[in-house]
């Protein structure tokens, strides 16, 4: 499979399955388990998976474009679809020795949906510092963790799981874990009832005691931290930023529909032709729109030639993203009026689902941060 070809696939799922029940699916906060199937029988859960490991071995500009793609026409979907490409990257560059085969035959198969398991009420935004820690049980671990925001909770064949290692001296000497969806102990701790991004079953998750066999540890003690900002950071950022621009790709489209359809009966206009204040409007959208396409093909070119920006690029992405996507929603949602606070056009949730990235950790207090630290030369931790 080429971008092209991914990037078609892409689109006949979101015109065919994503957006039709994308309105129903956000009302219900029903996770799209008909997407999920379609997205394997596609080959698209494998796309960035080295082709010796039985994927198409495309890289970020790829991803960056399918995800876009999901999120104009159901963005839960495609933070589903983000988080699993997270995992399935941190599986596949797992440590020499781990029991991994099995798994990444059954994502390229696109019969295994995995996840991220990270953040906890304890450390909060600081998604890379967990406070719960693996206890060695010979050469087992056992970890018992409350994990606040676990997308695709319940739905996932596995889950990367961090946690403190078990002779950590600090917040960063964590390690990682596959743990089975089917594993002891392991549970969805409770519904999952969002503002936004209603369908991807965002839900807690508990750990009572379950067992990691040495072979599903990930990555070495304390090398989890390493891991998350080496393959998950980037790559996170990156798809975060394509949900934000598919949205206020969707916004702007929406917008002009309506601008174009809603008359001023006793003018004989359309509300485009008649105000040329909600045009200027519009075009704030749609230059905003393209700016951020702009920063992510910056981000991607820098992600396909590493250099000495390239962290900071991967920093900067997210925090601008958010920013674009809840300023273009907003705006929208003032241009269509009545329309869209009535909830009779998609609008409103893609206001709703703009607001999700901002709390979204590392969150853009939490970048900004290290942004400011980066320009200055100030270590980041």
């Amino acid at each position: 499979m080429d971008h092209e070809i991914a990037v078609s696939k892409a689109e006949d799922i979101a015109d065919h399955i994503l957006a039709p029940a994308a309105r129903q699916n956000d009302k219900e906060a029903r996770f799209s388990s008909e997407a999920i199937a379609a997205l394997g029988s596609a080959g698209l859960l494998a796309i960035t998976l080295p082709t010796e490991m039985g994927g198409s071995g495309l890289g970020p500009r790829t991803l960056a474009a399918v995800i876009a793609t999901f999120a104009e026409a159901d963005a839960s979907a495609a933070m589903v679809y983000l988080m699993h490409m997270c995992a399935t990257a941190t599986i596949a560059s797992a440590r020499a020795g781990a029991t991994t085969a099995e798994t990444l035959k059954d994502i390229a198969a696109g019969r295994h949906l995995t996840t991220l398991a990270f953040s906890e009420a304890g450390s909060r935004s600081h998604f890379w510092a967990p406070v719960s820690r693996g206890k060695r049980n010979g050469a087992d671990v056992r970890i018992t963790a409350r994990k606040s925001w676990v997308t695709s909770a319940g739905h996932a064949q596995s889950y990367v799981v961090s946690a403190l290692a078990p002779d950590g001296k600090g917040p960063t000497d964590s390690t990682l874990y596959l743990v089975a969806s089917n594993k002891p102990g392991l549970s969805v701790a409770g519904p999952w009832d969002g503002l936004g991004m209603r369908a991807n079953a965002s839900a807690p998750m508990d750990l009572e005691d379950c067992e990691v066999e040495p072979g599903f540890q990930l990555t070495d003690d304390g090398a989890g931290f390493k891991a998350m900002l080496e393959i998950v950071l980037p790559l996170f950022n990156l798809g975060t930023s394509a949900v934000a621009l598919g949205l206020s790709r969707a916004a702007v489209a929406g917008t002009a529909a309506h601008l174009k359809a809603a008359r001023f009966e006793h003018l004989g206009a359309t509300l485009g032709e008649s105000l040329p204040t909600l045009r200027g409007q519009l075009a704030t959208m749609q230059i905003d729109t393209d700016g951020l396409a702009a920063r992510i093909d910056d981000l991607v070119d820098h992600l396909e030639r590493p250099r000495e920006t390239t962290v900071l690029r991967v920093l900067e992405s997210k925090a601008a993203a958010g920013e674009v996507a809840i300023a273009v929603t907003s705006t929208a949602m003032r241009v269509c009026g009545g329309a869209a606070f009535s909830k009779h056009m998609a609008i409103e949730r893609l206001f709703r689902d703009a607001h999700a990235g901002a709390v979204m950790a590392p969150t853009g207090d939490v970048l900004r941060e290290f942004i400011g630290k980066a320009v200055l030369g100030i270590p980041l931790f």
